[in-house]
């Protein structure tokens, strides 16, 4: 048996803590009876559990990296018939991006229908690193990276420190490569922190997220999340930063 606000998050309705305020506020049912106590435990798949009015289907819980293609929306679906990353996976379950990547963007994303895991892995409390490798224009200066890393002031607040390598440079077409790493989640944060600089992103791919990389992948290709990596990212999104 699980705690009842365990099982409403892993079913992807909603962040634990909203599931014990939705049961605090009487809007959840076991078996025909409203529950407002968040000790309740209940048996997946056997108790009838209804979130305001609407049963809740729990399915056997995945987990997924896709390497994401440029030009593909990193949604369940898109009002414009564009692609979506769903599209790229053929299973039963019913999954969904966890965070996004920008529609210009392309490389690791996660895809699970485990909401509880989700919301464990974008909580800005803990600090998950994500690696990306970046075409600029121009060859930014060692103030211009030094700021970077430092942490660059945004219309949205200042960005946490981050670690800046530069990769390459070619003088004569102008551009750089530079590897960043950050933790943070914002709408398109790594392009406005380069815009910021004065050096806009040609080309964004995310290289790494976590220990995660897109090794013996294609761009389209999907692979399942072993047992042992999915407990390691728990465990990595639980432990504060030093």
């Amino acid at each position: 048996m699980e705690r009842l606000q365990k099982v409403i998050a892993q079913a992807g309705i909603t962040s634990r803590r909203k599931a014990e305020q939705l049961i605090i506020e009487g809007k959840v049912r076991v078996n025909g009876k409203v529950v407002r106590e968040l000790g309740v435990k209940v048996t997946p798949n056997k108790d009838e559990i209804e979130v305001n009015g609407v049963p809740i289907d729990r399915e056997e819980p995945v987990y997924y990296l896709l390497y994401k293609p440029s030009g593909v929306i990193s949604s369940v679906s898109d009002d414009k018939g564009r692609k979506v990353v769903t599209d790229f996976i053929e299973i039963e379950q019913r999954v969904f991006p966890i965070g996004r990547l920008d529609y210009d963007t392309s490389g690791i994303i996660i895809l699970t229908n485990d909401g509880e895991f989700a919301n464990l892995l974008m909580h800005p409390k803990y600090h998950v690193n994500k690696v990306y490798v970046a075409k600029v224009k121009g060859i930014p200066s060692k103030e211009g990276l030094r700021k970077l890393q430092n942490g660059i002031m945004l219309e949205d607040g200042k960005t946490a420190p981050a670690k800046v390598k530069m990769i390459s440079l070619d003088k004569r077409k102008q551009t750089s490569i530079i590897r960043l790493t950050i933790h943070e989640g914002r709408n398109r944060q790594v392009r406005r922190m380069f815009e910021a600089i004065g050096h806009p992103v040609m080309k964004l791919k995310r290289e790494e997220y976590s220990f995660l990389n897109l090794k013996g992948l294609n761009p389209g290709e999907v692979r399942p999340l072993k047992p042992i990596e999915v407990k390691h990212l728990r465990e990595i999104a639980v432990t504060k930063p030093s």
